[in-house]
């Protein structure tokens, strides 16, 4: 879930009923977005161990297949904080309505929406957006925007350069700010398409779990 929901309790409230047909629970905090690129902070960046196991051709392939395991348990290895209210009642929410979908349709249904939301973040064309935002694919930048039809069913999250510079603007209007600062946009290297980027990212050498922009935080022993 967006941190920006936090902004506004009711948006809060209709966002985790909203998610709740994917079967678990999915809270995002600000860190992602205000901390990009820091180690200790940043739990989007892969952990050394996945960049050494995942290196090869084969191995990125399974690592994009697994990427919702190591979405879900890498902030418990690089960054883990005692759970919140609203994480509490994300939980309590998303068992209530799991419990439902058993209870009046059985268990197959509930497996379809499980393994649904598994396939739809790992080897799925939408999917391609987390690999798409931040991984180095033209040396020196770390962000980058997508603007082909796949926005349309996926709240503008393309516009990732626009979200960076502009985190407190709803997908929604990310194009109108593309619209206004197109000569800073419009020369930035961009995808075209997020199944080319599943594909370049298993298959070009030069890329793979490793190519991310990372900062040590201060004060850390090297």
């Amino acid at each position: 879930m967006n941190a920006l929901y936090l902004f506004n309790p009711l948006r809060t409230r209709v966002a985790i009923l909203l998610q709740s047909p994917l079967g678990r629970s999915i809270f995002r905090r600000g860190e992602y977005t205000n901390y990009q690129g820091d180690e200790a902070i940043d739990t989007d960046i892969p952990t050394l161990l996945e960049a050494r196991l995942f290196d090869t051709t084969f191995g990125k392939f399974l690592w994009v297949c697994l990427q919702p395991f190591f979405y879900i348990f890498r902030p418990l290895v690089i960054n883990p904080k005692p759970p919140t209210r609203l994480e509490f009642i994300n939980t309590v929410v998303q068992l209530t309505f799991n419990a439902f979908i058993v209870y009046f349709l059985g268990w197959k249904p509930m497996a379809y929406l499980l393994i649904g939301s598994i396939l739809a973040m790992g080897l799925h064309p939408v999917a391609g957006h987390f690999i798409s935002e931040h991984y180095m694919f033209s040396k020196g930048f770390e962000t980058y925007s997508y603007y082909g039809p796949l926005n349309w069913i996926t709240f503008n999250v393309g516009y990732h350069n626009e979200h960076h510079d502009f985190p407190a603007v709803p997908g929604s209007r990310l194009p109108e700010v593309k619209r206004i600062a197109r000569e800073f946009y419009d020369t930035m290297p961009q995808h075209t398409s997020w199944t080319r980027v599943l594909y370049d990212f298993i298959m070009d050498p030069a890329v793979g779990p490793y190519a991310r922009v990372k900062r040590r935080q201060r004060g850390l022993a090297s």
